[in-house]
């Protein structure tokens, strides 16, 4: 995606995102996949040890707990693509075109690289601790008020008759369940399926 791995670089350079080749960073990917995948209750410590290769003991000397383990998923998540989404937005004056960069931004976040951290996010959201609750919470309603603002100001322009609110809800819904069928090589690509759902969105063609 455009700005994506200079987005990346930028944040990793500043500290506000895990280098992926570092230690913490294959912690952090293991621990996405297997939460992912077996659920967060059910994924031990040593779970992640043995699948990264790396002791507990060790695992420990990064994370303080796996409650910070799954907090920091999903707090670098959001704030990678927060930041591909202020970027790609700067580039974009016109209405619609702003719209389905939040579309296109959205669903390479849930089917791109950090798709299986995305997904922790919104099927794990009750396990945090409410410390953790508190973090994730001031990211995600910086996100959604990019996406509210936009949608009100195509709501007054025309480009929408769904109420903001709603159309949000309708949206994040269909989007967040794209990961259980969307296949990337499948014949349909993550730049076709923004078009779907830009028609849906807009009652327009593509």
């Amino acid at each position: 995606m455009e700005f994506s791995e200079e987005i990346r670089k930028e944040l990793i350079e500043s500290g506000k995102i895990t280098d992926p080749k570092s230690p913490r960073g294959v912690v952090l990917n293991t621990a996405a996949r297997l939460f992912r995948r077996k659920g967060y209750l059910q994924t031990t410590v040593r779970d992640i040890g043995r699948e990264t290769g790396i002791l507990p003991g060790s695992i420990f000397h990064h994370y303080r707990s796996k409650d910070e383990i799954l907090r920091t998923v999903m707090e670098e998540s959001i704030v990678l693509n927060l930041g591909r989404l202020k970027r790609a937005l700067e580039s974009r004056p016109a209405l619609e075109d702003r719209l389905r960069t939040l579309i296109s931004v959205e669903l390479y976040a849930m089917n791109g690289e950090t798709g299986e951290a995305w997904s922790v996010m919104v099927d794990e959201w009750r396990n945090l601790s409410e410390e953790g609750k508190a973090t994730i919470l001031r990211l995600r309603e910086e996100y959604e008020g990019i996406w509210l603002d936009v949608l009100r100001e195509a709501h007054q322009a025309g480009v929408v008759t769904m109420e903001p609110d709603i159309l949000r809800k309708l949206l994040a819904g269909s989007l967040h369940w794209t990961p259980t069928w969307f296949r990337h090589g499948g014949g349909l690509s993550l730049e076709d399926l923004t078009d779907r759902v830009w028609q849906l969105a807009t009652g327009h063609r593509p």
